[in-house]
């Protein structure tokens, strides 16, 4: 049983951004405000777009830095409010990424075109530093990670950090689809790529840290504080 409330540390657009408006509509939903949001109205999206984003619509649009939890035994949201604010303020290596629309497991998303250590540290940081907040991985949650799939580098991390996907195995994206059918990959993948070209994006600062909480099973995922991070300086 997956207890609530839940709590992730990811990366978001800044709110306004161009970048925040291109993900907010095409997964029609605006987690800074928890509300839906029209998709774009220009024809090109395909007819069952709002079922192909249902999965990614439900966490907004963010890349991970800490998988969803509920709090540790003893842990507050103040205290992890406080932590994500002093975790901002520490000067770092901010890391910056030439982003592009791809396909990855199945589904397709914003990624690196190529992953910079500075990135990689972000996550491995973000893993650490948070992770007395994380409540115990139970077997259930265990279980929905399919353990079996998982080479043994990845099912080490499970056990330990609760999330396979860490350190080396960390690959930065932002969900864009849901999985989707081999027949769609194609058509949907020119589509997201016009799209993003149409966006004026072309760098992307990963500057800032957000964190989002999820109420109930049945409730999407909404920003309850970001912080912009504090560059080292030169």
């Amino acid at each position: 049983m997956v207890n609530y409330p839940r709590y992730a540390l990811y990366f978001a657009p800044e709110p306004g951004s161009a970048l925040d408006c291109f993900g907010r509509e095409l997964l029609g939903y605006d987690a800074y405000q928890g509300i839906d949001v029209p998709f774009p109205r220009e024809a090109g999206l395909p007819p069952a777009w709002r079922e192909m984003t249902q999965d990614p619509r439900k966490y907004g649009f963010h890349a991970t830095l800490k998988p969803p939890t509920t709090l540790a035994p003893g842990r507050s949201e103040n205290e992890l409010m406080a932590a994500c604010a002093a975790f901002a303020c520490t000067p770092r290596a901010v890391p910056a990424i030439k982003p592009v629309v791809d396909a990855i497991s199945g589904f397709i998303a914003l990624v690196p075109a190529e992953m910079p250590a500075d990135l990689e540290r972000l996550g491995a940081d973000c893993v650490r530093e948070f992770d007395s907040f994380r409540a115990p991985l139970t077997e259930e949650d265990r279980a929905r990670r399919n353990p079996s799939k998982l080479t043994p580098r990845q099912r080490d991390y499970l056990d330990r950090w609760g999330y396979p996907y860490v350190f080396e195995e960390f690959r930065f994206h932002m969900t864009l689809t849901g999985r989707l059918d081999p027949s769609r990959h194609a058509p949907v993948l020119a589509m997201l790529r016009d799209r993003f070209r149409d966006s004026g994006v072309r760098d992307l600062a990963v500057d800032r840290i957000a964190l989002f909480r999820q109420d109930g099973s049945d409730q999407r995922f909404r920003v309850i504080g970001n912080w912009p991070l504090t560059a080292l300086s030169l």
